[in-house]
């Protein structure tokens, strides 16, 4: 699989976050990736840069420290914190851009090994909802 160049990269993400410029979907980008690359390690972390565009990886693979892996709120909290302007709101929005284009250049196998590194609610983020049983959220059940 060959990494996904940095332009249509780009592209995708200032499409699904709906961004009027190249540079903020590009901040977007470089936040949201190097708070993950914190969160995930050895050859998940490496096959995941491999994927991405050459900036992007090297993002991923020197990322900002998390002193403990966030939960997918507290990691949407951060990246507001880090993105000028921000909000919780306008953050998640960029979260899920950034995830969905990542995984979606990841393949559906090693977005899988990401989701296993990652604290539950991350799912949703990769705009990847998991099918559990455990917790359902299905209308029919409540």
């Amino acid at each position: 699989m060959v990494a996904v160049r940095w332009e249509v990269f780009l592209e995708q993400v200032q499409e699904r976050g709906e961004y009027p410029t190249h540079a903020e979907a590009d901040r977007a980008a470089r936040t949201v990736l190097a708070l993950l690359g914190a969160h995930l390690v050895g050859d998940v972390r490496a096959e995941l840069a491999a994927r991405l565009p050459e900036t992007f990886a090297l993002i991923l693979l020197n990322p900002l420290q998390a002193a403990e892996p966030l939960s997918a709120e507290r990691f949407v909290r951060a990246t507001a914190a880090w993105i000028e302007g921000a909000t919780e709101q306008t953050a998640a929005w960029d979260v899920g851009a950034v995830l969905s284009v990542a995984a979606d250049a990841a393949g559906e196998e090693l977005t899988r090994r990401v989701l296993l590194q990652l604290p539950p609610g991350y799912d949703l983020l990769f705009g990847r909802p998991q099918d559990t049983t455990s917790h359902d959220h299905s209308p029919q059940n409540r």
